[in-house]
Order: structure tokens, then sequence, then C-alpha cells
């Protein structure tokens, strides 16, 4: 973890005495921290880093930040390359706050010297001049991406089942015209007679069963070419 030298500040009317910000970019964070001198009352600590955004970088930085005895940790909600670094860090028992962009860019009154944005970041979040936004726990957040898997593969699979359609109707086996789902049970065992090469419509009709049998029985010419 390459830091720069420690820089001094005055202190100020701080309320997280011992606070870090992270500007995120797709692949790496500068890290700011502002903590108290430990020698100089009225002095604060601060120290700028870059953190690469994998894993063990991002872990590491979580072991730095409790020795720190850092409390809270700020980032802006950055697309979507916050994500591994709110998530480790939280996971790791630090409090971790998402800010809005622009509630940090309408902040009156940054100094001309704070060119970096992680600076300015840790000095609002030390004087409680942000406002977290709202991140899910991690139980409705692992809810809310189970869903989300679920009605992209149900799409998929409604998707390839239609295309399936599309390809019987173009071959001229109309067999959605005779069962109402060609994929239940009988629908799959014909869908697999016709695979393994059975071209018999009376065959085929046979593997029906309930009431799709009796549907069959009037239209098994639809099951040929």
């Amino acid at each position: 973890m390459a830091e720069t030298d420690a820089e001094e500040s005055e202190q100020g009317p701080e309320l997280v005495e011992r606070v870090a910000a992270i500007d995120i970019a797709k692949a790496s964070g500068m890290v700011c921290t502002r903590v108290p001198h430990e020698d100089k009352p009225g002095r604060r600590v601060q120290r700028v880093w870059h953190v690469a955004a994998t894993s063990g970088a991002i872990l590491d930085l979580a072991d730095h930040l409790i020795c720190q005895g850092v409390t809270r940790v700020v980032m802006e909600a950055t697309s979507t390359y916050w994500k591994p670094f709110f998530f480790l860090l939280e996971a790791r028992g630090l409090e971790c706050w998402l800010v809005n962009a622009r509630d940090v860019k309408n902040v009156p009154g940054r100094p001309k010297t704070d060119r970096l944005d992680a600076v300015w970041l840790a000095k609002l979040a030390e004087r409680g001049m942000l406002r977290a936004s709202f991140v899910p726990p991690k139980p409705v957040r692992e809810l809310r991406d189970l869903t989300r898997s679920r009605a992209v593969l149900t799409h998929e699979r409604t998707r390839h089942k239609q295309r399936a359609e599309k390809l019987l109707e173009d071959a001229q086996i109309k067999l959605s015209s005779v069962i109402s789902d060609i994929f239940g049970v009988s629908g799959r065992a014909m869908l697999e007679a016709l695979i393994a090469g059975e071209r018999s419509p009376r065959a085929l009709a046979d593997l029906a069963h309930g009431d799709s049998a009796a549907q069959l029985a009037a239209g098994s010419s639809m099951l040929t070419r």
C-alpha cells in the first residue's frame, strides 16, 4: 500500500473523528484518511494513496482502516464500481456510506487546494455535511439478485420456447395447433421422439396423455410435414 507522506492540517468542527473517503474509478480508488495527530492536539493527519480495485487490495485496505480506528468510510456512487469497495469493507465491519455525487458537488466552499476529490469528500464526511444514500442490507441485496436472475432466465426460457415452436412451424409440424403446451408432458415426449427420428403421426399421437390424447385423435395429421 503506497501511501503519500502524511500532511498536517488544523482541526475544525469534526463530527466524525476518524474518517476515510474513496474516490472510485474503474480499476482503482484514491483513498484519503483524516485522523487526529497523535502528538499534536488540535491537528489532523491526512494521508492519500491509490488502492487497486481487487479483492486482495480492498481487504488489505480494510485491515489498514481498522488499525487506524476509522469509524466511517465514505464513497461516491460511481457507476457500479463502488460495489466491491462497499461490500468488502462492510463485510469487515466498517461503517460504509454511499453518497450521491451530485450532493457532493453542490456543497459550497471547496478550496482550490483540494484538487483531489477524495480529500474534499473526507473533509465533508468528518464535518457531517454528507447524507448517506440507502443501500439495502445484504439479505435484501441477495434476494434482489436472485429475483433479477430468475426474471432473466424466465425471459430466456420463453424466447427459446418461441424459437422451438417457430422451427416446428417452419417444418410444417403443427404441434402447437393440437396441444396447448408443447413443452408439457405430452409435448416433450413428442419432441424427444421427433429428435430421435420418429416421423409417424400415429406413433407421435400415441405419446399424448390426458386431454392432449383426445385433441390429437382428431388432428394427428398436424404432426406430419
